[in-house]
């Protein structure tokens, strides 16, 4: 809304869509929308005003809903229908838990699934988009079963299996679980199989307990099913659930769900089917038909005519001067974004590159709090990361695509991607992180000239021109002094990894020839980036076999060291170079020194100074 010079800014003019709210809104939209112009409202002035304002908000949200006091409870977006009015239909441990979790009204997947289902234990296709509140949707009628007694299986066998496309999305299943059964006198016991955790412990664990519920990811399920003492806890399932069904199936797990539907109990047996997914593509559609019977439910609360997020989200592209602007473009981008966005995900081409990125924003580029997630991290960092992060007010995440498809962390009102999407369908799954549960979002991409045939390839998107791109440019060179510092304070590993996982993912991934290189314009290409973008004074060190084995054996341009000179830190020493006035220096060392004075295993030497072998504080390569 525009507003007259003869009154001064307000509440009204800051909040969208229109506020005070004439139609039906609720406390989380409010509070989302706060959230998100959080910054803007802080420069109003007249407090009174400010007040007035809110209250009428106030008085509008409980006119449309009834209400008089009690505020909804955290990510319900349907004030119509309280959960109080299932008293006597679910479990009374379930209700009370729902008040200790702050929930008060159900969702509308959540009302439709209690409330058209013709009974809890039937089959259902359930269409609903990500972040509306599907886990409690199958969770709490599939609990209310098992807890009623409804043909349980022996203790110790699992009742309820979940297959989920992530180990995030399986974590946060299994925490709602845990949360939903806290009030039961016995907590059910929910399992999660996952990959990237101890195989051993985890399977240890199942095997030892009494499993009720088991959240698993396909490929670690297949593993459990494979070994038929494992197989045999799950031969009494009562509830198969597919969850996010059409991101998992079209992330490439066709064939270990395909596989899983023949290792479990085959559907005669009576168990239920319960699909979830935000669209129902052919591959879903084959799947539905083994797990659900002839006469499931269908439940959609999805509108025919509803547009796509990825077709709803504003969505812009930056053109990068050069692969070694990348640093200084995100930056200057940034600082210019981070006065209408406060959360923020800005996705990588690879995870060393994430890391890097995140490393470099640390050091003071940005004034929000910056968060790391990429597959290179443990579990336990990555679930500590995801919760910190969902509870961030504000905050920027440099993120690889562990949590481009499904994960939901709210008010994230901009998604940042830096570098080519191996393809379209993964583009799409990166904007979808923000504009959730009915809120606002925007999505931008950061493309060399040579990459911006993405576009072009992509023409159904509606990626336009970013309309402040002479500013983002023109900032770039106001953010150089500040990148140079950030790059001078990172260890060379970071950066060494980074460079080699940037060649690593265009040697792979099949797009030289869309970029219009060849392999030695490749290894040039990165080369510039780690001089003249990371400040190495050299290229960093590349091991033979490494090279050898994504096909650039005899490419030249590589720096090749030894085993034991490759990763160590090394002294940081500026190094002029023609035509480059501001990335041109090289990052001090950050290894530890060991007794031989050797560089071995990233760490120094104590001959040099007590941090690196030869050469002082990491000892310098030697080329080829």
């Amino acid at each position: 809304m525009k507003t007259g010079r003869t009154r001064p800014l307000r509440v009204f003019d800051i909040l969208v869509p229109p506020w005070p709210p004439t139609g039906k809104t609720n406390w989380f939209e409010f509070y989302s929308a706060i959230t998100r112009n959080w910054n803007k409202l802080k420069g109003l002035k007249n407090c009174w005003q400010i007040w007035k304002d809110v209250q009428e908000i106030i008085r509008r949200i409980r006119k449309y809903q009834g209400e008089s006091t009690v505020m909804q409870g955290p990510g319900n977006n349907d004030g119509a229908h309280p959960y109080a009015t299932m008293a006597g239909k679910l479990d009374s441990k379930l209700l009370q838990a729902l008040k200790v979790m702050e929930f008060e009204y159900m969702t509308p997947v959540q009302h439709r699934v209690l409330t058209e289902l013709p009974s809890w234990r039937s089959d259902c296709l359930v269409q609903a988009k990500t972040g509306t509140g599907k886990t409690l949707a199958f969770l709490l009628p599939t609990l209310h079963c098992l807890l009623q007694g409804h043909s349980a299986p022996p203790r110790g066998q699992v009742a309820i299996l979940i297959i989920t496309p992530t180990r995030e999305l399986a974590q946060q299943i299994a925490k709602s679980c845990d949360q939903l059964t806290s009030q039961l006198a016995r907590p059910l016991e929910c399992h999660i199989a996952v990959g990237g955790t101890a195989r051993a412990s985890a399977l240890a664990r199942f095997m030892k307990g009494a499993p009720s519920i088991l959240v698993a990811t396909p490929g670690r399920l297949k593993d459990y099913l494979s070994e038929p003492s494992t197989a045999e806890k799950l031969s009494n399932i009562q509830t198969l659930i597919l969850d996010k069904a059409d991101t998992m199936l079209e992330s490439g797990f066709l064939a270990d769900v395909k596989r899983i539907l023949q290792l479990i109990p085959p559907k005669s047996t009576g168990w239920q089917g319960m699909c979830f997914s935000a669209t129902v593509p052919p591959k879903v559609k084959d799947v539905v038909s083994v797990v659900l019977k002839p006469g499931y439910t269908s439940i959609s609360t999805i509108e025919k005519n509803e547009t796509p997020t990825h077709e709803r989200v504003p969505q812009y592209h930056v053109l990068i001067p050069s692969v070694a602007d990348t640093f200084t473009t995100l930056a200057s981008l940034l600082n210019l974004e981070i006065k209408n966005s406060s959360k923020i995900i800005v996705f990588g081409v690879t995870a060393n590159m994430v890391a890097l990125f995140a490393a470099a924003f640390s050091q003071g580029l940005t004034p929000l709090k910056v968060f790391e997630i990429h597959s290179r991290l443990s579990q336990s960092a990555r679930t500590k990361t995801t919760a910190l992060f969902k509870e961030a007010a504000t905050g920027i995440m440099f993120a690889s695509d562990v949590i481009g498809r499904g994960m939901d962390f709210p008010n994230v009102d901009l998604v940042i991607q830096v570098g080519l999407p191996s393809n379209g369908e993964q583009y799409v799954h990166r904007v979808g992180r923000t504009a959730r549960a009915g809120n606002d979002g925007r999505a931008i991409i950061l493309l060399t000239e040579a990459e911006s045939f993405f576009m072009k390839v992509n023409r159904h998107l509606p990626i336009q021109p970013h309309p402040q791109t002479d500013a983002i440019n023109a900032g770039t060179s106001s953010c150089a002094d500040a990148v140079t510092k950030a790059m001078y304070s990172i260890g060379e590993e970071t950066k060494q990894r980074a460079y080699s996982s940037y060649i690593g993912f265009f040697a792979g991934s099949g797009l030289l020839k869309q970029v219009r290189l060849d392999k030695p314009g490749l290894v040039q290409l990165a080369n510039e980036l780690a001089i003249q973008g990371m400040g190495c004074p050299e290229p960093p060190p590349m091991d033979k076999k490494v090279v050898g084995k994504m096909g650039l054996k005899g490419v030249p341009g590589f720096n090749y060291a030894t085993g034991n000179d490759l990763n160590g830190d090394r002294p940081a020493r500026p190094r002029g170079r023609p035509g480059n006035k501001t990335r041109d220096v090289l990052s001090p060392g950050a290894g530890q020194g060991d007794r031989r004075g050797s560089v071995s295993k990233n760490r120094g030497g104590r001959r040099g100074g007590g941090r690196g072998g030869r050469g002082g504080r990491g000892g310098k390569p030697r080329a080829a």
